[in-house]
């Protein structure tokens, strides 16, 4: 299976850089993307941008994602290194969330997307009103 490409480095000492492609079925990087902009994943990073979080804090504020949900995917996140759980020792024991550094850098990326996307909802709406209609004329006339 292959998982990566590799390139020769440009000081030519005999070792060669690994050089991942997201478009290769093999690669590591794949899974991590689909954990990043799956259905779930790229919300609860969000949701961790503003502080730490709790797990029931998290859900509540990634409205309508399952526990079962929001298990797999922070298990998804911390293993791929976006997040860190720590329990904190209290009565009861505390679990809390938070961003890596290399999770807030995902994160400032989704943000800039997310403000893109929701600044263009209106042309997003109107594509899909026309898109249906010109749709229904199809069928009708089919």
């Amino acid at each position: 299976m292959t998982t990566a490409k590799t390139t020769p480095t440009a000081e030519d000492d005999g070792l060669e850089e690994v050089v991942f492609d997201v478009f290769a079925r093999g690669c590591p990087s794949r899974p991590t993307m689909e954990h990043v902009t799956g259905r779930w994943g790229g919300l609860v990073l969000v949701a961790l941008a503003d502080g730490d979080l709790r797990f029931n804090a998290l859900r509540r504020r990634v409205d309508g994602i399952s526990e079962k949900m929001l298990a797999q995917a922070l298990h998804a996140l911390e293993r791929d290194g976006l997040v860190v759980r720590e329990v904190k020792q209290a009565i009861p024991p505390n679990v809390e969330y938070r961003l890596t550094e290399f999770g807030s850098g995902v994160v400032e990326r989704l943000q800039e997307l997310i403000g893109f996307v929701e600044g263009n909802m209106a042309g997003v709406l109107a594509a899909q009103e026309r898109y249906d209609t010109a749709k229904a004329n199809a069928e009708a006339g089919a």
